[in-house]
């Protein structure tokens, strides 16, 4: 029985190490070739690793494109969102989970209709908004469609819900308003909630590309994303696949080192918000 339970295991690691593998190779091979020399990346393709790391085209690839204002706008606009949803969604979600209004859950389906709407069918009319606002080409214009958020929304509502009214009876014995509430009693509770929601917002504003690719027309409010697209169509002009590489792992590297410190932050967080991905 032990030996059937270990070859059991084993069997098990062994498949997952294989498609591990399979999964990080793309990333494996973008990491490697960033360090090699467009001399060694085209006579000998096959090969990973490179003879002599080559650290010059990460600052090469810095130089030839404004990478510290895309760099700058892309967190502005990740985080700044970020802290404008935090607002609108526990707001709208504590309204939803604990006030009691007329047509309260009619206008919660009507909210949660965002979601079964497509982003690409709302980009004409977000655009033609934005353009009669005068909002093209800043970062103002990136983030506005998104400062409210159904899916939050929907996430912190559930959150609130779970709440037992036992908590929110003894705040308001002890004379909190609904503000003291929400930031004293619902907050600390729901702080999974928050941190997971927190982390697909960054993650996807930090690599969304249609929208800024629509917005921007200059260096001063383009994301990282679109940056990258233009300097990729420069790099492969002139056949400059590790330059384009090193600009890639300069777009990707924060999120891999968050990822790779906060790995532990990240999982519980999904853990006890109940949501799955």
């Amino acid at each position: 029985m032990k030996r059937g339970n270990l070859v059991s295991k084993a069997t098990v690691y062994l498949v997952l190490v294989i498609f591990s593998l399979m999964i990080l190779m793309p990333l494996i091979w973008l990491t490697t070739t960033a360090f090699k020399t467009k001399t060694e990346i085209f006579s000998n393709p096959f090969n990973i690793l490179p003879g002599s790391p080559d650290f010059g085209n990460f600052k090469n690839a810095w130089s030839y494109a404004p990478f510290a204002s895309y760099y700058l706008n892309t967190i502005i606009t990740s985080f700044g969102l970020l802290a404008i949803q935090l607002v609108t969604i526990t707001m709208a979600a504590y309204a939803f989970a604990r006030l009691q209004f007329p047509g309260r859950d009619f206008f919660f389906i009507l909210f949660l209709t965002q979601l079964m709407i497509t982003p690409q069918s709302t980009i004409l009319p977000n655009y033609l908004t934005i353009s009669q606002m005068g909002l093209i080409d800043t970062r103002l214009g990136v983030m506005l469609p998104y400062f409210a958020s159904a899916m939050g929304t929907f996430l912190m509502r559930q959150a609130f819900k779970s709440v037992p009214e036992s908590l929110e009876d003894a705040g308001k014995l002890d004379g909190c308003n609904t503000f003291q509430l929400i930031w004293h009693v619902f907050l600390p509770i729901v702080r999974p909630s928050l941190i997971a929601f927190s982390i697909i917002s960054v993650t996807y504003h930090w690599n969304e590309f249609l929208w800024p690719l629509l917005v921007t027309e200059t260096s001063r409010s383009r994301t990282l994303t679109v940056g990258l697209t233009i300097f990729a169509q420069q790099a492969e002009g002139g056949a400059e696949w590790s330059l384009l590489m090193a600009a890639t792992l300069i777009v990707i590297g924060p999120l891999l080192i968050a990822f790779t410190i906060f790995q532990k932050l990240f999982v519980q967080s999904f853990a006890n918000s109940g949501m799955k991905g």
